[in-house]
């Protein structure tokens, strides 16, 4: 065997990590078959092994060209938390979970049960009852998730609009009258750093009504892992409703609201109904209304909301 894969082999010289072959089972079986060695692709496996061959698969680690000021924008956006947390001022991470089928479409993971629970073979739309949007907010400074779940499209008005029921509901009432919200967001999607309607609808929804400065600080494009609600609220929802079928709207929200951890993370999720329109574009003259802010420090990835009428 050894002999036989000598000019295919490849892997660390030294052993300590392994070696593998481009060769298949079979190709190597019927290698062994032709010098008059009979060997079923069963037996060449257990072959590979015992001589240090291991299977391999595809490792997701090349992250693409990143910006060359990635490193710049982390250390400021730390230093806005800080400057956040220092000042007892709110700080909420957004982003939208991964859309779902709903209906009786397989969900990943396992489940303790007697019988396994019958689902569609295919996974397909037209079968679906709906399509189930979560955006979610991920208070780091009170551990406390919120996911209001679309029916319609993903869009910044979606976005904002589960941003302004966090606040309604659970942000002025946690933090009382507070001068200034930090949003941590990727640079893409419905909140996305290039989005005119995200700020057009954070001043018209958000900023002025409730007379509240918002502070929007953006991840550096593909750096959505670091992004706090992704794996403080999102990862901990995928555990939880891991290997059960997103059967209808009423139990996406129960799944996601039944979300704890150890270490303390609750949820609250709801609904929303209303139909969103994609596709709407904002003006020249309608951004140029905006009282925005750039900041000196990477503007396009940073800037700053003020009310238009400061009633105070």
């Amino acid at each position: 065997m050894r002999l036989l894969l000598r000019e295919d082999t490849a892997g660390d010289p030294m052993g300590r990590r392994g070696l593998w072959t481009g060769q298949r089972l079979q190709q190597i079986s019927d290698q062994l078959d032709l010098l008059g060695i009979s060997a079923c692709p069963n037996t060449v496996r257990r072959l590979l092994d015992g001589l240090g061959y291991a299977l391999r698969a595809n490792r997701k680690s090349l992250s693409g060209a990143q910006s060359p000021h990635r490193d710049r924008q982390f250390c400021y956006l730390n230093r806005q938390r800080k400057r956040f947390t220092k000042k007892a001022l709110p700080i909420i991470s957004v982003d939208t979970k991964k859309k779902e089928l709903v209906g009786l479409f397989k969900n990943a993971g396992r489940v303790w049960c007697r019988e396994a629970i019958p689902v569609n073979d295919h996974d397909f739309r037209s079968q679906a009852k709906g399509m189930a949007i979560p955006y979610g907010l991920y208070d780091p400074q009170a551990n406390r998730g919120s996911v209001v779940v679309g029916t319609s499209h993903d869009t910044p008005e979606f976005a904002v609009d589960a941003i302004v029921h966090w606040w309604r509901g659970e942000g002025r009432r946690r933090y009382g009258p507070v001068p200034e919200l930090l949003i941590l967001a990727d640079s893409g999607g419905s909140n996305g750093a290039r989005c005119r309607l995200w700020k057009y609808a954070l001043q018209g929804k958000l900023v002025d009504p409730y007379q509240l400065k918002v502070t929007v600080c953006h991840y550096p494009a593909g750096a959505s892992k670091w992004n706090l609600v992704e794996h403080r609220l999102f990862s901990e929802i995928s555990k939880h409703w891991a290997g059960q079928p997103l059967v209808d709207y009423p139990t996406v929200v129960q799944l996601i609201a039944e979300t704890r951890t150890e270490t303390g993370l609750t949820v609250k999720c709801t609904l929303a109904t209303k139909c969103y329109t994609s596709g709407l574009r904002v003006t020249d003259e309608e951004m140029g209304q905006l009282n925005l802010w750039k900041h000196a420090v990477l503007p396009e990835w940073n800037y700053t909301l003020r009310p238009r009428n400061d009633r105070n």
